[in-house]
């Protein structure tokens, strides 16, 4: 894991000489696994970010802004009644394990001085962070549950006492001499970098590959020097955050990755910057992953009983259309009601519908008068006509349902945070999912959905709906008539505006690749994208939501262009 014991100290030193005598004033948590606190300090506020996201757990000062729920959990809530106000006397990392300490010093209700310690356990899927009582040793409680079911070694639960994660058996690499180092290593083995890993503390792949790179020939004293190198930069605190990209992996480290040549690398002035370069978008898009998950498993199979009700449909359909053959009968029965008896089983008439006139045998139902037999065919004749207009109407609801759930499913793959949110009180209105306590509510007021923002080349803004929430405002409120409204033709995607009409072909074709690359289309080439005035376009009364019809519209054919798109999402901005 990139984040290793290294970065650790580096984070811990670097939070410690920026953040120690500060105030935490507030406290939120906008996901399940991350929580923000705002603290005053000395040179103003910061925000600082504590994750224990299975997938990118963390801690380092942010400047991320993250939208916060309405109703904060009930982690959150005990960290504010504990956390808020207090003063944080220190950050220390324990020995070189990716475990920090974060202590903090208020005063509880009745104005006694308390310490409470927040601890950030940085351990891939078991990361946690846990609020205790450093005096009794309580825990009063974790933001992920572990009961003796799940771990017999330690409980975490409300209560019970703070046991610390089982330590590794490994050297502290600060304070290993040159014998330790030569001890541990089984030179005549080979796999010598896995080996460093195995024996030293915080020592993770990449900084044991790092280590053989620069000891060049594998002896004992080029690794011991290498290792001694790097040791020595962490003991004096001399850190050069660190971003390296490769064709296939991005990297970061405390210290120069010397052996990434190859890499495009990016220094920082600080530790936080460098990791909030790195885990800018990932730790999002993962937390969206987890959260789409559910939501496109449901479109998906809302969209599989749509395609399965068309193919009955169709069935009943074909057995309509068949029935015609009843009116013939029926037809055929009045024209030769002399030449039939009640009683009798068929009839065998000539079929003057066909040219050779063949002879027809028609089943009948010998209780039946040869009329009645006649007008009963022309009942089922009726009722299979009747059917067949229901069928059709029926047919017709369930490809708009499809069509509208195919538009959900590429919103969900363009998805951020807040548009997960909104996609899914949108189904729940929909009638898909339950709705949650909170919504329907009323006094609730409603805010305007938030608007990704874009500047043209030529300086012209144009907004993005990436959901139906969005494009239905954006269309349908926001929009002036004269505000040119573009779309991909007959393909699920967002709604986009360009506000005013001073533009140039430039413009139009930067909104164009934007409407394109949130869509359906995105990997494809030469897609048709429909444009016209606001003013042209309008949502037919009843319509599923982001439906729209338009007229007078002009098609540009477009094919995706990178470029434009990284140049446009430098002057992404959002907005309501």
């Amino acid at each position: 894991m990139a984040f290793d014991g290294i970065v650790t100290h580096a984070v811990t030193h670097e939070l410690n000489e920026r953040l120690a005598s500060g105030r935490i004033m507030k406290i939120h948590q906008p996901t399940d696994t991350d929580i923000v606190m705002q603290i005053r300090t000395r040179n103003g506020n910061v925000r600082l970010l504590l994750s224990a996201s299975l997938s990118f757990p963390r801690m380092h000062i942010t400047n991320e802004n993250y939208r916060n729920p309405l109703e904060a959990p009930m982690f959150c809530m005990l960290l504010r009644k504990y956390c808020e106000g207090a003063i944080i006397d220190g950050i220390h990392q324990i020995d070189m394990e990716r475990i920090i300490h974060l202590d903090i010093r208020g005063r509880d209700e009745l104005g006694d001085a308390r310490t409470k310690r927040i601890v950030l356990e940085i351990m891939g899927r078991h990361s946690n962070l846990i609020l205790m009582d450093p005096q009794s040793g309580m825990i009063h409680d974790g933001l992920h549950h572990v009961t003796p079911a799940v771990s017999r070694y330690r409980t975490v639960l409300p209560g019970r006492p703070y046991v610390a994660p089982p330590p590794q058996r490994k050297i502290n690499p600060l304070v290993a001499t040159k014998d330790d180092f030569i001890r541990r290593i089984r030179f005549n083995e080979g796999k010598i970098a896995k080996q460093i890993v195995g024996a030293f503390d915080g020592i993770s792949p990449l900084i044991a590959d790092e280590i053989m790179y620069r000891a060049g020939l594998p002896t004992q004293d080029s690794l011991w020097r290498a290792f001694a190198e790097i040791t020595d930069l962490v003991k004096q605190q001399t850190y050069t955050p660190t971003f390296a990209r490769t064709e296939h992996k991005e990297y970061f480290s405390a210290i120069p990755l010397t052996h990434l040549a190859h890499a495009v690398t990016e220094t920082f002035t600080t530790i936080s910057e460098c990791l909030e370069a790195f885990y800018h978008g990932k730790a999002e898009r993962d937390a969206v992953k987890q959260r789409m998950h559910d939501l496109a498993r449901l479109v998906i199979n809302e969209r599989n009983k749509n395609e399965k009700k068309i193919e009955k449909l169709l069935e009943t359909k074909q057995k309509a259309e068949d029935a015609s053959k009843y009116q013939i009968y029926g037809e055929l029965l009045t024209a030769n009601l002399y030449q039939i008896t009640r009683g009798q089983p068929e009839a065998n008439v000539i079929n003057y519908y066909e040219e050779e006139a063949p002879l027809l045998s028609i089943p009948l139902d010998p209780a039946l008068t040869p009329s009645e037999n006649a007008q009963a065919y022309f009942k089922r004749y009726t009722k299979a006509k009747n059917s067949r207009a229901f069928v059709d109407n029926q047919i017709a609801g369930a490809k708009e349902e499809i069509l509208y759930l195919d538009t959900v499913l590429q919103q969900i793959e363009n998805a951020g945070l807040a548009d997960i949110e909104d996609i899914r009180e949108e189904l729940a209105e929909q009638g898909y999912l339950r709705a949650r306590p909170s919504q329907g509510k009323k006094g609730n007021k409603q805010k305007n959905p938030t608007l990704e923002r874009y500047t043209s080349s030529e300086g012209v803004t144009i907004y993005v709906g990436k959901n139906n929430k969005q494009n239905d405002y954006l269309t349908n409120r926001l929009a002036n008539p004269d505000d040119t409204w573009l779309h991909t033709k007959d393909i699920p995607g967002s709604h986009v505006i360009i506000r005013g009409t001073e533009f140039g072909e430039t413009t139009l074709m930067e909104a164009a690749n934007l409407a394109t690359y949130y869509s359906k289309a995105r990997q494809s080439s030469q897609v048709p994208v429909d444009y016209t005035l606001v003013r042209h376009v309008r949502k037919p009364k009843g319509a599923k939501p982001g439906f729209v019809i338009y007229e007078q519209q002009k098609t540009q054919f477009v094919t995706p262009n990178d470029e434009i798109i990284r140049t446009l999402m430098k002057t992404k901005t959002t907005t309501s």
